[in-house]
C-alpha cells in the first residue's frame, strides 16, 4: 500500500513538473489579419492595446482584441508587451472609461475567439500562444 501511495506522489509530482515545463515553453505572439500589410512590433501593439494609437502604419482602424484577464496568453502580453500586470493594465483602462478618455479593448475569453475575430477582420489585432496559431491568421513574434 504505501508503495502505491508514493508511485501514485511521484507521478502527481511529475505530471506538475511537466505542466510547469511546458508552459514556460509557449510563447505569446501578436496575430492579425492575414491581408493586414502594416508593420507591426511590440511597441506598436503596446500602442494600440494601451489606446494610445487608433491606427496602424497603413492608415487602417486597429482594433485590439484582448483574453480575459486570467488568461495565460494575457499575462504575458501585459507583462512582456505592456510592461504592467493585469491588475494594473485594468487599473489603467478604468481610469480612462472613468474620465471618458478610451473605451477598452474587447475581450474574450480564450486563443480561438481571439483567432477567430482576427481571421474574420482586417482591422483586428490581438496575441495568442504560438501554439495555437493556425494559417487564418498572421503570426508576429513579441521580440
Amino acid at each position: 500500500m504505501l508503495k502505491k501511495q508514493a508511485l501514485i506522489k511521484a507521478i502527481l509530482s511529475s505530471s506538475v513538473f511537466l505542466s510547469v515545463s511546458f508552459s514556460a515553453l509557449s510563447e505569446t505572439v501578436i496575430i492579425v489579419n492575414p491581408n493586414n500589410d502594416s508593420v507591426i512590433d511590440a511597441k506598436v501593439a503596446q500602442r494600440i492595446f494601451l489606446g494610445k494609437e487608433g491606427k496602424f502604419s497603413n492608415g487602417k482602424e486597429a482594433i485590439p482584441v484582448n483574453q480575459i484577464a486570467d488568461s495565460p496568453s494575457r499575462t504575458d502580453f501585459d507583462t512582456t508587451v505592456l510592461g504592467r500586470s493585469s491588475a494594473q493594465v485594468s487599473a489603467y483602462w478604468s481610469k480612462l472609461v472613468f474620465t471618458g478618455k478610451g473605451i477598452p479593448p474587447k475581450e474574450v475569453q480564450n486563443d480561438a475567439e481571439v483567432i477567430a475575430l482576427v481571421a474574420d477582420n482586417q482591422d483586428a489585432i490581438g496575441y495568442v500562444d504560438s501554439a495555437a496559431v493556425t494559417g487564418n491568421v498572421k503570426a508576429i513574434p513579441l521580440n
